[in-house]
């Protein structure tokens, strides 16, 4: 499974991607460490991306989370992470969390990723409620939300605490499968 757009490409978290995983979480790492903290210490060498890409490529395989990678389409340069997490096969829901590198940060990628995404998890997963849950200080997240047709439904309180710092209220946003 392949998502072009532009110049990207989104697929599926694959084993020889650790070492551009590790690259790219540590270049972006201060940006990374309030919203990020377990995927950021999970990658901060090779050796520990190789055994988070060995988990996450298991728990796509057996559904219970899904890690997609974006990268530029010549060079194969990764720019992106988007989960699918949180997963409830009951309430066919699940939630989004997503990351972009500075180089490349408010281009529009992120948008088309979760767009084409969203698309994907309704179409593909069966899943048919998709969350953002967001601080509003992050400002590029949530103009993804908005420009993804998501749509604000509640303030979590304490929902988020980010290593070294109180709990954060964060703001929930849904989006919902069109029934035909």
């Amino acid at each position: 499974m392949q998502l072009k757009f532009g110049s990207y490409y989104i697929s599926p978290i694959e084993l020889k991607d650790a070492w551009n995983i590790c690259n790219l979480i540590v270049a972006n790492e201060d940006r990374l460490k309030r919203y990020f903290p377990k995927t950021l210490e999970q990658n901060l060498t090779p050796d520990l991306s190789n055994i988070f890409v060995q988990k996450k490529v298991k728990q796509f395989n057996t559904k219970a989370e899904f890690l997609f990678t974006i990268k530029k389409n010549e060079s194969n340069k990764l720019v992106g992470l988007v989960y699918i997490k949180a997963l409830d096969w009951t309430k066919k829901q699940g939630e989004f969390a997503y990351c972009i590198d500075y180089n490349v940060e408010g281009k529009g990628i992120m948008t088309e990723a979760i767009q084409q995404l969203s698309e994907y998890a309704f179409e593909n997963l069966g899943i048919e409620t998709l969350q953002i849950i967001v601080h509003k200080s992050n400002i590029g997240s949530v103009k993804v939300a908005d420009n993804c047709n998501f749509t604000y439904i509640k303030t979590l309180k304490n929902e988020h605490t980010p290593p070294g710092e109180a709990p954060l209220d964060m703001d929930l946003y849904e989006l919902y499968k069109e029934i035909e």
